[in-house]
């Protein structure tokens, strides 16, 4: 499976760093990814909903770990990317995001 697209909307916010959409083999997208800046810093969230218990579940997410990583590095590195650009080019957040 080949990540197609990512494409990131970079946000302004104390711990929500940008919202992603990723599109695999031109063919399938998932929708509502978050990056959040964490203690020990960025990391990559799943589309999730909220349970009775108010605890979440992750609506999609990778079966192994090996495409978690992939995926989390092609994500951020695409996040980095942008907000680098928007740093450079003194552009309030916005969105972005690439094709292959």
């Amino acid at each position: 499976m080949t990540i197609t697209e990512i494409h990131v909307n970079l946000r302004d916010e104390e711990k929500l760093k940008a919202f992603v959409n990723i599109t695999f083999d031109d063919v399938f997208v998932i929708r509502g990814l978050k990056i959040i800046e964490g203690k020990e810093g960025l990391f990559v969230c799943m589309p999730s909903r909220k349970l009775e218990d108010g605890t979440y579940k992750d609506i999609a997410h990778p079966i192994t770990n090996e495409f978690r990583r992939q995926m989390e590095t092609q994500i951020l590195d695409e996040f980095r990317r942008l907000s680098e650009e928007a740093a450079g080019n003194h552009v309030a957040p916005g969105h972005g995001g690439f094709d292959r």
